[in-house]
């Protein structure tokens, strides 16, 4: 059974006397202390990687002045994780607004009695866990409005949304941008044939099919019910329409098993390359070679201002031999 991590508690102080009272009351609580007596030992021990839970610095500490401390302890955090408690010998306005800022997670005066001190450090321990929590919360409120709830993949607003972000950046950095936006052939077919459980079953398993062969930084997204939507930064008009045929033959080629059954999909594929142009417009034309494939027939690859070329091919069944008996469409 592994042991259990104590937390360590930072207490930086010059001052000999304000160290023995307050390092009994900081071990009382079931930490480590770490003691050091100067600005720059207490800013080297703020950005370490192994940052403290609690900090407790002296507005006295040499060789520094504590606004700068703060200020560089804030910047080499990229923001504050852990509460930092001031000991000062009187509560002034800027540090009311420091407060007041969440800069700081309290201000204590130097001459308090110890188990005020005690009563101090819980109550700011408790409130800043209850921060995390509610942060934790939020994000995961934020997250959850962004999904798809049947697939987990992001849904139309979010997708969308994230298409203008990322057509900003390669703007910017003057890179590629392409689309490929896919929807199953006769899904209706299958929903009516075999009921709304199963294919919900099947939408599942097409995404999670997809998102294995996708690169990290690739966005996919839900925008209908049986549409996927890939935005895939850095990619090239050739390297979208090998990706459309690896997605063609490696998620639609190989059946679905749902429901008992062994289930042949397919789908049709619209491509579309940003150029550093309008979302919308590309989106548009993605939509339009989606329309062109569809009219081509089942399995069939389109990309906008290709001259209505759609690229179809025979998927391969898997053979009678394999024991599967496939529903096919």
């Amino acid at each position: 059974m592994l042991a259990k991590t104590l937390p360590t508690f930072l207490l930086a102080s010059p001052e000999p006397a304000l160290l023995a009272a307050i390092e009994p009351v900081l071990l009382a609580a079931g930490a480590q202390v770490e003691i050091v007596l100067s600005a720059h030992a207490a800013l080297a021990s703020l950005i370490a990687r192994n940052t403290p839970s609690l900090a407790l610095l002296d507005t006295n500490l040499p060789g520094m002045e504590i606004g700068q401390l703060l200020a560089a302890a804030r910047a080499g955090t990229s923001g504050k994780g852990f509460p930092i408690v001031l000991i000062s010998d009187c509560v002034t306005e800027e540090w009311k607004d420091r407060l007041a800022e969440g800069v700081i997670d309290d201000l204590l005066p130097r001459a308090v009695e110890t188990s005020y001190w005690q009563f101090r450090i819980d109550q700011v321990l408790r409130n800043h866990r209850l921060t995390c929590e509610l942060e934790m919360l939020r994000e995961a409120t934020t997250l959850n409005a962004q999904l798809d709830r049947l697939t987990g993949l992001y849904n139309r607003e979010a997708i969308l949304a994230m298409l203008f972000r990322e057509t900003d950046r390669v703007q910017r950095m003057n890179g590629s941008l392409c689309l490929i936006l896919l929807d199953i052939d006769d899904f209706g077919h299958w929903n009516s044939r075999l009921g709304a459980d199963v294919c919900d079953d099947l939408l599942c398993q097409v995404a999670g099919r997809i998102a294995r062969l996708l690169r990290s930084y690739d966005l996919l997204g839900r925008p209908g019910m049986d549409e996927l939507l890939l935005v895939l930064p850095g990619c090239s008009n050739l390297n979208t329409l090998m990706l459309a045929e690896r997605l063609r033959q490696e998620v639609f080629s190989v059946p679905f098993r749902t429901g008992g059954e062994s289930i042949r999909l397919s789908a049709c594929f619209g491509l579309a390359s940003s150029q550093g142009r309008s979302p919308v417009v590309v989106l548009r034309e993605a939509e339009q070679a989606l329309h062109w494939a569809k009219a081509a027939g089942p399995e069939s690859i389109q990309c906008f201002g290709d001259s209505h070329r759609s690229s179809r091919a025979a998927v391969t069944f898997l053979s009678p031999t394999s024991g599967d008996e496939l529903l096919a469409w």
